[in-house]
């Protein structure tokens, strides 16, 4: 199957977003699946407002149109930003079959920046999901919760780790006082950094990322390390090396860097929140407690053999089989049947490792 992927989110942005589609696609390819992308490089762009580091592509429904007559078989729209606004406009005016996913909680993006009413930005986002076959989501919560809020049609899509750069080989020795608690991410408003940085805790607070909050948090916490955006081969050995890693957001969806981090052997202290309820859940594999502090230190005393472990049940060829049998599923067809040892545990939405 040939699939195009209308995204707002791609590179040189760093985040968990453009790693899941790039890692998907790149699995999915090896399954057979041929998946190419327009994004905000096939078009002018300009910075958005709060956040200049992310340009706003000047997309039309025509440019995406001329994509289209390259003769895919389906449309996967990825984001609610101006590409993927055309492209949805492109297809209803087409009645062409198209599927979208959830990957940021918009709503509370939004209203943490200008204060917009989160009522206002759902009813926006039931407008945009509902028009297509399907709305895929990457946690059981999730799809509980927009379900909640009449969103139609939903679809499980999980996600994985690439086990061969993000390993327990990869632990260095880092020159900081220990314990180590390590943060890696965005640094911006909606990723509650000061509920991790403001934490009495021993040791030091290392923190990997760049965005609009960095000036103020460096200001404000002078005390943590901040050594800036990381390649994935330059976060390994930071996964590896901390103590304990350290998710203070309670907006995200999923959290891909949970899974990064445990399959180095860190265990996670975060919230019990949409997230890490699904990504670490009961596992052992960390601590989630509405004291972030008493999380963190008692993250402390946890096996890094149960991260590990638990980690190893995300792959990303799991999630590409998953998101292929969504777009059968939102198509009208039953998804491809498996061999012996190639399930996918859809139902449930969790990338499983068969034996």
């Amino acid at each position: 199957m040939d699939i195009l992927i209308a995204t707002d989110a791609w590179r040189p942005q760093v985040n968990g977003v453009v790693r899941s589609l790039e890692s998907m696609a790149k699995a999915a390819g090896a399954l057979g699946a041929r998946i190419d992308f327009v994004t905000p490089r096939d078009f002018n762009c300009v910075p958005m407002p709060t956040y200049p580091e992310i340009g706003l592509a000047i997309a039309t429904p025509r440019a995406v149109a001329r994509k289209l007559e390259q003769g895919y078989d389906h449309v996967h729209i990825a984001t609610e930003g101006p590409v993927g606004l055309a492209a949805r406009a492109c297809c209803m005016d087409r009645r062409r079959i198209f599927t979208t996913s959830y990957h940021t909680r918009f709503p509370e993006y939004v209203h943490a920046r200008a204060a917009i009413p989160v009522d206002w930005s759902y009813a926006y986002l039931r407008w945009f999901h509902n028009g297509g076959a399907g709305t895929m989501v990457s946690t059981q919560s999730l799809a509980r919760e927009l379900s909640e809020r009449n969103f139609k049609r939903m679809l499980r899509w999980s996600r994985g780790v690439d086990h061969a750069t993000f390993n327990a080989k990869a632990q260095v020795e880092l020159d900081f006082p220990r314990p180590i608690f390590l943060y890696a991410g965005r640094l911006a408003v909606e990723k509650n950094l000061d509920a991790f940085l403001s934490l009495d805790l021993p040791g030091t607070k290392l923190v990997a990322g760049d965005g609009p909050e960095r000036k103020r948090l460096e200001a404000q916490y002078p005390n943590a390390r901040f050594v800036g955006v990381k390649s994935s081969a330059e976060l390994a050995p930071l996964y590896a090396s901390c103590d304990v890693f350290v998710f203070p957001s309670r907006t995200d969806t999923f959290g891909i860097v949970l899974l990064e981090a445990m399959a180095c052997g860190a265990p996670v202290a975060a919230f019990p929140t949409p997230g890490p309820l699904d990504v670490v859940g009961a596992s052992g594999a960390g601590v989630l407690d509405e004291d972030l502090r008493a999380a963190a230190l008692a993250a402390l005393r946890v096996d890094r053999e149960i991260p590990l472990r638990h980690a190893r049940t995300f792959t990303w060829e799991n999630s590409a089989r998953q998101f292929l049998d969504a777009v059968s599923i939102a198509r009208g067809s039953p998804p491809p049947a498996r061999r012996p040892g190639e399930e996918c545990d859809f139902a449930l939405g969790r990338n499983v490792a068969r034996p």
